[in-house]
């Protein structure tokens, strides 16, 4: 791995019984990027998390995070080694206050958790507001940022936000990717799967796009924004 590497998926493929649902995946997240995963419903972006963080297991290939072949390690080690996915469906336990949330993210590293509250409560101050809030009575953009704020209390060296603007209104999409963009300026390093191809290449520094367990096109963000086939099919033909 190049020495700024945080994540190498090489020739990695997934199956469910006789469905290949990765095909030799091949990618790169180098540190301080957003790396986005753009494609249709089922196209195999989740399934890519998953098989990074050890969720589903691979047929074939190999994960090396920060140098160091990973593809054997448990789940828990992975979290515990400092990645984090913020799963679609956001995730939140309902019957749990925000900030009891906000602790279990940090139940790798206990160390800090003070420092790292009032960080995020500086980028998410609604969170603060809600403080003593029941999980499941925030509406969903406070639960998406909630999911996210949990994840940034582990300080992780890769975040993989999975669908993050799925059913959020068109207002809440924009302040979503307002703190994406917030975070890309920290110098956060992020995948990030997202079914709003135009959103996620305009935060993005790279892309993958992805279609039926294939990645059909990479490079970088503006390029793929540019390039006919994307626009065609992701981008309603225009950028």
């Amino acid at each position: 791995m190049a020495k700024n590497e945080v994540l190498r998926v090489e020739n990695l493929s997934v199956c469910y019984g006789v469905v290949k649902a990765l095909r030799n995946i091949n990618l790169v997240v180098n540190k301080g990027e957003i790396v986005a995963l753009i494609g249709a419903n089922g196209a195999g972006k989740t399934t890519l998390l998953e098989a990074i963080l050890g969720i589903c297991p691979i047929e074939t290939g190999k994960v090396l995070y920060i140098g160091q072949d990973i593809t054997r390690l448990s789940t828990e080690k992975r979290v515990a080694s400092g990645i984090c996915l913020i799963p679609e469906g956001r995730g939140v336990l309902s019957m749990m206050t925000v900030l009891e949330n906000l602790l279990l993210g940090a139940y790798h590293i206990p160390s800090n958790i003070d420092e790292n509250l009032e960080r995020v409560f500086q980028w998410f101050p609604v969170l603060k507001d809600r403080i003593k809030q029941m999980g499941g009575t925030l509406s969903g953009g406070e639960r998406q940022m909630l999911s996210i704020a949990r994840g940034l209390m582990s300080n992780p060296n890769l975040m993989m936000l999975d669908e993050p603007s799925l059913g959020l209104s068109p207002v809440l999409v924009e302040e979503l990717f307002q703190i994406i963009n917030e975070l890309k300026i920290s110098g956060h390093t992020i995948l990030l799967s997202e079914q709003n191809a135009r959103k996620a290449l305009q935060c993005a520094h790279r892309a993958y796009a992805f279609e039926k367990g294939d990645v059909v096109l990479s490079g970088s963000a503006h390029a793929l924004a540019k390039n006919p086939k994307v626009r065609q099919a992701y981008l309603g033909g225009v950028v």
